[in-house]
């Protein structure tokens, strides 16, 4: 990732002898002149940024912020999806009982001195204050399916936020900067960044669960996300998309010590989520590549202790936070994101799967 750099203009020599007005005139005309935009220029965006305490971070890949067309702005404290006339506050706090506060986010204060607090309690944060403070990256499925519906529910329904949003498509929405305190992982909050990624979640072999509605298969064979009739196109970016899962049945594994079965995320996704956990941990450093291990260097796949949740720094899913919580689940390729990423970084152990694991996945249930 491209290191952030501050270009300082110093006077021409020339300046050294002439009056001190001369000097300021010459360097405006030597150096700010042929380095200032002109006034009025439009500053062309590449598509790929994410906003991180003010700063522009590329990351590869496409992101549609709240501030750009079609984008979700969890900064707005109207319901998005609500008739215009009732989406006002007003109005949106009799409706929605859940709605108890205008605001979906707030301020992170957690290791800040009482004279930081005041110094960026009106949005003045710098980035190395930023990069202090911020150390985890906290990843769920939203068991919404599209980020369309995960930011009505958030938005509309929940009181909650998250910074990120990874669509079937593998679109990324960023819903505020990452400089705001999002509502989505309990303790964790004041600390983290957060992404929901489009899917329907975990289930017991044994229970209900949403598949049908959302899985079929083709007139090949091959599995597809089938939408409801109800969500429309689902608000996806890209034209006739058609999502299918990396693997093509549901995995099964244990988290929290209860065994699940999930359908896989898309390779889509997979390849947007690596790029932007590069593009965090790079920007971020004190978020570390890598996921939660247990004394043999597996995935630890139920909560961490409190007190190895303090003091971990890293990319973690949910319910390493909190023990009623599954996602992401048992399908997320945790070594291929995390190997990948660390790839892109060039740094940090090799990986440890090169590939995206699309085989088959025996069924145990």
């Amino acid at each position: 990732m491209p290191a952030i750099t501050v270009s300082v203009n110093r006077p021409s020599p020339l300046a050294s002898w002439l009056p001190a007005a001369g000097a300021l005139l010459l360097a405006a005309l030597f150096s700010g002149c042929s380095t200032l935009p002109r006034p009025g220029a439009f500053a062309p965006r590449k598509g790929d940024e994410i906003m991180v305490a003010g700063h522009w971070v590329h990351t590869g890949t496409r992101v549609v912020t709240w501030m750009d067309p079609g984008g979700y702005d969890a900064y707005r404290v109207e319901r998005r999806f609500s008739p215009l006339e009732k989406s006002d506050w007003e109005t949106s706090r009799q409706e929605v009982k859940y709605l108890d506060s205008p605001n979906r986010y707030n301020l992170r204060r957690q290791g800040l001195s009482d004279e930081e607090i005041e110094r960026v309690r009106g949005g003045g944060w710098d980035l190395p204050l930023l990069q202090r403070v911020v150390d985890q990256f906290v990843i769920h499925y939203d068991v919404c399916g599209t980020s369309r519906q995960c930011f009505k529910v958030l938005q509309d329904m929940r009181n909650l936020s998250v910074h990120f949003m990874l669509d079937l498509d593998g679109t990324i929405y960023q819903t505020l900067d990452v400089k705001e305190r999002a509502w989505h992982a309990g303790t964790a909050n004041s600390r983290s960044v957060g992404i929901e990624i489009a899917n329907m979640g975990a289930y017991s072999p044994q229970g209900r669960n949403p598949f049908a509605q959302w899985y079929a298969k083709d007139a090949r064979g091959r599995t597809r996300i089938t939408l409801p009739p109800a969500y429309g196109d689902g608000g996806l970016r890209t034209p006739g998309f058609v999502g299918r899962p990396a693997r093509p049945e549901p995995v099964s594994g244990a988290i929290q010590g209860t065994e699940l079965i999930q359908y896989d995320f898309t390779p889509e996704q997979y390849r947007a989520l690596i790029k932007l956990t590069a593009a965090l941990c790079s920007a971020l450093p004190k978020i570390k590549c890598d996921y939660p291990r247990d004394a043999a260097g597996h995935l630890v796949r139920q909560k961490l202790s409190d007190e190895e949740l303090e003091a971990y720094q890293g990319v973690l899913g949910h319910y390493h936070i909190q023990a009623n919580k599954v996602d992401p689940g048992p399908a997320f390729q945790w070594d291929y994101v995390l190997g990948q990423a660390r790839r892109l970084l060039k740094s940090g152990p090799p990986p440890a799967s090169a590939s995206l694991d699309q085989a088959p996945i025996r069924r145990r249930f």
